[in-house]
């Protein structure tokens, strides 16, 4: 004689809340990834998740909350593991860090984190990539990675004790805008390389970006 199924037991209401929240959070991920703060509804979220749109509003209260919960969730991920990346190059460089050695322990750990993470944690690459260039994007970046950015930036001086301030500053500045164009999988490189080079092919990046950034430091003097 069979068993009977075993009843799952109910979800509490905080389990419950919970789950919807982290719904609503991945859609509006997947939406502003796409088009941005200003061509996403809370309407375009409750329906990307099959909910009404109040209830959206309820936990969230306006799209400038959602925005911001969305970039916030994640952030603190990613910039805890390339903090701690940083701190455990620093250690083991001792007195003799390199430009190279630093972006990698930068760059590498983000690239890994988002395409080992599947596919939200791609879309959450693609949502930075495209609000870093807006001003309300441009706020939530200082708010949550300028720390981790000036690690980086105080390994890189102690790197070249010879270049200015400003050199290592736009050095940055272009790794930075190197890392959002490829975050952003576009597919530009694909059509452009006949589908040699592939803008998710996150690993072929890792293998090469650190290398020609350093380079591209070093020809600043």
């Amino acid at each position: 004689m069979s068993k009977p199924p075993e009843r799952r037991p109910r979800k509490s209401k905080a389990e419950q809340r919970a789950e919807s929240i982290e719904l609503i959070l991945d859609a509006a991920e997947y939406l502003f990834s796409r088009n941005g703060l200003y061509g996403v509804t809370l309407r375009d979220v409750a329906k990307q998740v099959g909910i009404h749109t109040t209830l959206v509003h309820y936990y969230f209260q306006d799209k400038q909350n959602l925005f911001e919960a969305v970039f916030a969730r994640r952030a603190s991920v990613t910039s805890d593991r390339r903090l701690d990346a940083l701190q455990a190059y620093e250690a083991e460089a001792g007195d003799n860090p390199s430009v190279e050695g630093a972006l990698h322990a930068f760059l590498d750990t983000d690239l890994d984190l988002y395409y080992e993470g599947g596919e939200n944690w791609m879309n959450y690459a693609a949502f930075c990539a495209r609000v870093s260039t807006t001003p309300e994007g441009a706020e939530l970046m200082d708010k949550h990675f300028d720390p981790v950015v000036l690690k980086l930036v105080a390994i890189l001086k102690r790197a070249l004790p010879d270049y200015s301030d400003e050199d290592i500053f736009w050095g940055y500045h272009f790794v930075t805008s190197a890392l959002m164009n490829t975050l952003a999988r576009t597919g530009r490189i694909d059509k452009l390389s006949n589908g040699l080079c592939k803008s998710d092919d996150f690993p072929a990046v890792k293998k090469r970006i650190a290398a020609f950034m350093a380079a591209g430091f070093t020809a600043l003097k």
